[in-house]
């Protein structure tokens, strides 16, 4: 019986979404939490992998529990999501726990992912590890354009970080595009897949088209060549959130609100 968990995170104290041995993960938080109110080894697979320090205001997830024993009762979703943010750190939130159909998954059923980057040339003490400090006023208009350029892409190896198990790095990217915000330039990117790193070191190599250090035909240039050398450096962790992860929702939901045995 299969739940969805919608949630969202402070990436900051913690090594990145994906368990890892000894080191303090969301996973890893999270299946310990649950664990402990189901009263049941509790196993969950997320919709992406966050590196150390980003943060998700969108984030899915999924887990298995059968409601067997008088010890593991009926699963309450609207209960359990209560208790979960009683017990959880305050850098979680769980927003919804939902039954969906046996073969739903997290990752592989989400149809599209947005992230976004923020940037600002100021000292922001109310965002503090929000976002990345930059030391120069970008031509965000020339960025803009920049942009556009990727969309005309879909092999995104010059962005990809090196020596990473995928079978390959096409992307379909259907919105790129810069906005200023509360004093902040914020990139945001929309695609059916991302690879790692992808998002960072694109923002580093459109922030060198802004400060006139990379021209939009050496943009071209770089994009390729595939080549992970020849682009930008890749932006520091703080300044980037998953903000949605789309999915058929109408597919992949149950209309049972309390699963029983």
């Amino acid at each position: 019986m299969r739940y969805f968990i919608h949630l969202a995170y402070n990436g900051a104290n913690y090594c990145g979404w994906q368990t890892q041995p000894g080191l303090p993960t969301v996973q890893l938080t999270l299946e310990q939490a649950l664990s402990t109110l189901l009263r049941s080894h509790i196993s969950i697979v997320g919709c992406g992998r966050t590196d150390t320090g980003v943060h998700a205001s969108d984030f899915y997830a999924h887990f298995d529990y059968l409601p067997d024993t008088d010890q593991h009762p009926p699963l309450d979703p609207q209960q359990l999501t209560f208790k979960l943010n009683s017990f959880l750190p305050p850098d979680i939130a769980i927003f919804d726990i939902f039954p969906v159909k046996s073969n739903a998954h997290a990752r592989f059923d989400a149809t599209a992912r947005t992230y976004q980057y923020h940037v600002s040339d100021r000292r922001l003490p109310f965002s503090q590890g929000l976002y990345s400090r930059i030391y120069f006023q970008p031509d965000i208009d020339l960025m803009n354009r920049a942009a556009q350029i990727l969309m005309e892409y879909d092999d995104f190896t010059s962005f990809a970080k090196l020596h990473t198990q995928v079978k390959t790095n096409i992307c379909h990217l259907t919105q790129a595009h810069w906005d200023t915000l509360d004093g902040q330039w914020v990139f945001t990117i929309r695609s059916n897949r991302f690879l790692r790193n992808m998002v960072r070191s694109v923002t580093g190599t459109l922030l060198d088209v802004g400060r006139g250090k990379l021209s939009l035909d050496g943009l071209r240039q770089i994009i390729e060549r595939k080549d992970r050398c020849a682009a930008g450096v890749s932006m520091p962790p703080q300044g980037l959130f998953l903000t949605r992860v789309e999915y058929p929702f109408d597919t992949l939901r149950t209309d049972n609100k309390t699963l029983t045995s």
